[in-house]
């Protein structure tokens, strides 16, 4: 599917302002989705928005489905008379520019819980029958999902491999008694993810109606401590404990001399054909109802994928194997449409991959950081784009532009300012204004590189579990310029409607 010309921020809800430790959708989302619309922007992009997982990680959720509570705005619970003010005080001191999850979950899981019960005791009919309508909609994955992690906080810090061995086989009898045991616990984690998805269907409403289209996040892969694992284990490779025999990730490459070992388990793809792709149709589905557009993390794993033996610790001895291909995009475009896709094609893309994308007609996705180590037929300068294609200074995975710029090769450095005719001074705003009249449908700019911040905003590096997806801003730093500013590039080159500053 084609877009037109446009462009957006990638943002991760975590990142944005807030009173609790944490972004979430309460006021500062409203106000980011006010900033847009004044920068002259059609798309909000974000991360997986999924509960997090090993080291606080959006992409090994415990669910492909659920939402992740800690982003939900606790004054509404106060608002609803489910909390009074004083419960919702953080008393410990939190950084206004970085995440402290230990004290978030710790939280986070006491607000939600008393809040909780409190529904569930006291609640207003309208309120009931408003939850007891998502539940009944969202079935599918909920039910299961509010057992998981019921059990998942009956056994702290324990895989889903070492709970007693009938719940681990989904023994029928066992689980009915199981859910009866923890039948308060279990309408609290729906409680849970009702109020996320009251709140995120109001912000995206507003999204909307600003004109403001919102881009998901989908991996391709799932956490193995995860409901979605544990409920459909013969969906993956596993051994007969539910161990993974063996694990995603990708070779050796731009990031890592060893590669990245995910350790997320495989999809069994004959057997998800064989089940018609229901689940997968499932998570669409899911996804879709939540978001305008998708972005499909690791694309190329549909056409082939690296498979790592699960005893290596890294992903050096690894093979490729094939995906399900065209065959699998057919079968969900025959169920849900044609749908607005982009394709994460990063990394080693062979011809194949290529092909692929080009027979489902998805965007492939350009990263200017990438565009100055080599020569002028590299893929990613903007000469070389087709018009099919997102550009992005960088992405979550990258440095900001700035970082990049300060720790890059004395080639990159001289290729790049003799490329932007620039003395490197706002190397930030060298790559946006790239970006942004570049030939590319869609282009879209990290937050970070907007506000011109260096490493300390850094996202995430791929490989190391610890210090990542941190990072949060406060609206002091932005300031009233680089609204402006973005919009005046926006519109000069055809972006968005010129119709401010007197600009065309």
């Amino acid at each position: 599917m084609r877009f037109n010309r446009s462009s957006g921020i990638l943002l991760h809800p975590t990142s944005l302002p807030g009173e609790f430790g944490i972004g979430n959708f309460g006021a500062s989302s409203y106000h980011f989705v006010d900033w847009l619309s004044v920068a002259g922007q059609s798309f909000w992009q974000m991360l997986p928005i999924g509960p997090i997982g090993v080291g606080n990680s959006p992409y090994m959720s415990t669910s492909a489905f659920a939402g992740n509570p800690f982003l939900i705005d606790l004054n509404e619970l106060v608002a609803l008379d489910l909390l009074e003010k004083k419960d919702i005080i953080l008393t410990t001191n939190t950084s206004p520019n970085q995440i402290d999850y230990e004290k978030v979950t710790s939280f986070y899981l006491d607000k939600i819980e008393k809040a909780g019960r409190n529904f569930l005791s006291n609640s207003n009919d309208d309120l009931k029958n408003d939850y007891n309508a998502f539940c009944q909609k969202e079935k599918y994955w909920l039910d299961d999902y509010a057992l998981f992690q019921a059990l998942t906080m009956q056994n702290p810090n324990i895989d889903w491999t070492m709970w007693n061995s009938d719940v681990k086989m989904l023994k029928q009898k066992v689980i009915a008694e199981l859910e009866k045991e923890l039948a308060e616990q279990i309408l609290i984690q729906k409680f849970a993810q009702w109020i996320f998805d009251r709140q995120w269907k109001r912000l995206k409403a507003y999204a909307n109606s600003k004109g403001i289209k919102l881009i998901g996040d989908m991996p391709i892969f799932v956490a193995h401590h995860s409901t979605d694992v544990w409920k459909n284990q013969e969906l993956f490779y596993l051994d007969s404990a539910g161990n993974p025999t063996v694990v995603a990730g990708v070779p050796p490459d731009y990031f890592s001399k060893t590669g990245q070992r995910w350790g997320n388990p495989l999809y069994n793809w004959q057997a998800i054909k064989e089940k018609k792709y229901q689940w997968w149709y499932e998570r669409f589905k899911r996804l879709f109802s939540l978001f305008d557009i998708i972005r499909i993390d690791h694309f190329r794993g549909f056409e082939s994928y690296w498979e790592i033996p699960a005893n290596e610790n890294n992903a050096i001895k690894g093979n490729w194997k094939m995906g399900p291909g065209v065959d699998f995009f057919k079968s969900v475009n025959r169920k849900l449409g044609d749908l607005p896709i982009i394709a994460e094609d990063l990394g080693i893309i062979t011809p194949e991959v290529n092909n692929l994308r080009e027979k489902v007609n998805y965007p492939g996705m350009k990263v200017l950081q990438f565009a100055f180590s080599g020569s002028a037929d590299n893929a990613y300068l903007p000469h070389n784009y087709i018009h099919n294609c997102v550009v992005y200074t960088g992405t979550h995975d990258n440095d900001t532009t700035r970082g990049w710029y300060e720790k890059a090769t004395e080639h990159e450095r001289d290729f790049v300012r003799r490329y932007c005719k620039t003395n490197g001074h706002e190397i930030n705003w060298d790559l946006i204004k790239l970006a942004s009249n570049s030939v590319a449908d869609i282009s879209i700019i990290p937050f970070q590189d907007i506000m011109g911040l260096g490493s300390e905003a850094r996202m995430n590096i791929p490989s190391t579990l610890e210090g990542n997806w941190e990072w949060r801003f406060s609206w002091e730093q932005v300031g009233p310029d680089p609204a402006n500013r973005l919009y005046e590039l926006t519109a000069l080159y055809g972006r968005c409607k010129a119709d401010k500053l007197n600009l065309l």
